[in-house]
């Protein structure tokens, strides 16, 4: 995801006109999350998902769902990721990408621990119940959701805002996946849809884990030129 703002900030108290590359870069810098709007909706956003990890790793306990284990400790992770992310606000170019990248770190670790997971499930597990299985995914898919588009406007940002977005839309995705696997476990009996969408969301985590290590490691290399 690109570091630079979708939107323009305007900077005319510094009396500096906007420069660009030829190629058409932007310098003007990444948002950062200083605003009180953001900080408010950040906190909001945390607290949601809190309390759907609660909600989340009951349920698939119940359930015996690796996807659902897995969205819940996804929701856990973004609960600490927005709480450190409100911390990193305000905070040095260098250590807000310091923050990022220790983020990106932790959802690559968790993309391995869900495979990890699912590989053995596939191997020892009963097919997980259902009902349940759809059920709690439609709960969290409207919590993801509602979070997903109040930090909407902020989706472009330096690694410490983007990577906010990014496990937001990335708990929305893998709540579709979940619903699709209850249908998939409802139809045939089996455990394998929710192995194949626990292996889709390990890849999905690994995917965004890369990004922001990138875009991180980017700003930190700028910040500390």
């Amino acid at each position: 995801m690109s570091a630079r703002c979708g939107h323009s900030h305007n900077h005319a108290s510094h009396g500096h006109a906007s420069h660009a590359h030829a190629g058409g870069h932007s310098h003007e810098p990444a948002f950062d999350g200083a605003s009180p709007a953001y900080r408010r909706i950040l906190l909001l956003v945390l607290a949601i998902n809190a309390a759907m990890f609660v909600i989340e790793v009951a349920a698939g306990a119940v359930a015996g769902s690796v996807s659902l284990y897995a969205d819940s400790l996804d929701f856990a992770m973004d609960a600490a990721t927005y709480g450190i992310s409100f911390w990193a606000i305000g905070k040095a170019a260098s250590v807000r990408a310091r923050v990022a990248f220790a983020k990106g770190t932790s959802l690559g670790l968790l993309g391995a621990g869900v495979l990890g997971v699912a590989v053995w499930r596939a191997f020892s597990g009963a097919p997980p119940e259902p009902i349940t299985m759809g059920a709690i995914g439609l709960l969290a898919l409207a919590a993801n959701v509602g979070s997903a588009v109040l930090l909407y406007r902020w989706r472009e940002g330096d690694a410490n805002v983007a990577s906010v977005w990014q496990c937001s839309r990335n708990d929305a995705i893998g709540n579709v996946l979940v619903c699709v696997a209850a249908l998939g476990v409802f139809g045939t009996g089996s455990a394998w849809p929710d192995l194949i969408v626990a292996g889709l969301m390990a890849a999905l985590f690994l995917n965004s884990a890369i990004r922001i290590l990138r875009q991180s490691l980017g700003e930190l290399r700028a910040a500390e030129a």
